[in-house]
């Protein structure tokens, strides 16, 4: 089956709890219609480059999913529908990421330099 990288931004007046449940939510509608998420990282609350939809900041949500192209379509469809998801994409990839994604690998750096600097 095709692999997929599903990024969603949710809202930043969102808690944790209910991001989970945005990811839960999509987790669910991959698997209903036959696919597979292997992997959910959750990125955290990021500044935005620019305001969207009157948001300065996001929470972000990365998927892998392995599932054929008609379920990447009920995914996008559902999430465009739902008011606490201000921005998506998904992107076919080759294979996925083993391990931690790049994002993650930066703010773990990020926090052992912040962790020495704090030593020092």
């Amino acid at each position: 089956m095709p692999l997929y990288e599903h990024v969603f931004l949710a809202r930043q007046d969102l808690s944790q709890s209910q991001v989970d449940a945005l990811a839960a939510t999509a987790t669910e509608i991959v698997e209903t219609n036959g696919g597979k998420v292997t992997k959910t990282e959750t990125w955290g609350l990021k500044s935005l480059a620019y305001k969207i939809k009157r948001n300065r900041k996001a929470h972000f949500v990365l998927l892998n999913i392995d599932a054929p192209g008609g379920v990447i379509a009920e995914l996008e469809r559902q999430t465009q529908i739902n008011e606490d998801v201000i921005r998506y994409m998904s992107v076919r990839v080759d294979e996925h990421e083993a391990g931690p994604s790049v994002q993650m690998r930066k703010n773990d750096r990020e926090r052992t330099r912040r962790r020495e600097r704090e030593e020092a």
